[in-house]
């Protein structure tokens, strides 16, 4: 059974940053697709960055240039970088996985992940 646990969220100010992180443990990351999804009161859950099991790497267009995914394979760990935070970046951020060779596209559609963590809240004020 996979796990993920997501850390590092809080509540900054616009222009600050904050670092997450997802966590696992027991299945090798580089055979996985993994990505970093966020929800808004009243909103759907949106992809926000995916990083392939080759290491490529996608990015919402609201965020390039701001966010940075990135992984360890063998810390078993995700991260995502975000500077430059905005109030509309404001929401719940879920890291997500799923085994890479059941995926056909390891992108930020919500259909491609199976494994889901619990969240971590992000708040920014203006």
């Amino acid at each position: 059974q996979v796990q993920l646990v997501e850390s590092g969220g809080g509540s900054v100010q616009a222009g600050g940053s904050l670092r997450l992180s997802c966590a696992s443990s027991g299945y090798p990351w580089n055979r996985y697709c993994m990505g970093w999804f966020r929800q808004a009161p009243g909103k759907e859950r949106e992809g926000v960055a995916a990083i392939d099991s080759d290491g490529s790497i996608t990015y919402a267009d609201s965020v390039k240039g701001r966010f940075t995914i990135s992984k360890d394979n063998a810390e078993n760990t995700l991260w995502l970088q975000m500077n430059s935070l905005k109030p509309e970046d404001t929401a719940m951020y879920y890291c997500a996985a799923n085994l890479r060779s059941l995926v056909r596209l390891c992108g930020l559609g919500r259909a491609a992940y199976f494994y889901w963590g619990q969240g971590t809240q992000v708040t920014v004020s203006s």
